[in-house]
């Protein structure tokens, strides 16, 4: 059953990252590329209040590769200000879990500029999901 439970978490962040995130991008003033990025889930250690109340706790990351323009670094901002705010307009993942939260940010530039390679942006979160230890 973690399994599943695992996978509905990749796909609920995943259609957010696909419907919310890619609506909000088309919001802004200026042109911002739609990009599909990676999801990674791992288990991460919980707190003693997690473990009284028998939450499970998540670590996602978001990976956005951006190829090397002009605009790289304002694209790379667009893409985490437009993640941070679906999540908060959307903190349950749409009930799935209990909460999701933003717990860092990374933008880094390529490490030769102006020779072609890809800007990347990691979205870290966390996210909980109360009871699953009941689960079976």
């Amino acid at each position: 059953m973690i399994e599943i439970i695992e996978q509905k978490l990749i796909e609920a962040v995943s259609k957010l990252l696909i419907g919310s995130v890619n609506e909000l991008l088309d919001d802004f003033e200026f042109a911002i590329p739609p990009v599909i990025p990676a999801v990674n889930l791992s288990m991460c250690e919980r707190t003693e209040k997690e473990r009284i109340i028998l939450e499970d706790a998540y670590s996602v990351t978001i990976n956005y590769i951006v190829p090397e323009t002009p605009e790289s670094e304002l694209h790379c901002h667009a893409y985490a200000s437009a993640v941070c705010k679906a999540i908060a307009e959307n903190p349950t993942l749409g009930g799935i879990v209990n909460k999701v939260s933003v717990t860092n940010k990374k933008y880094i530039p390529p490490k030769v500029a102006n020779c072609g390679m890809d800007w990347e942006v990691i979205i870290s979160l966390r996210i909980t999901v109360e009871g699953m230890n009941n689960v079976s």
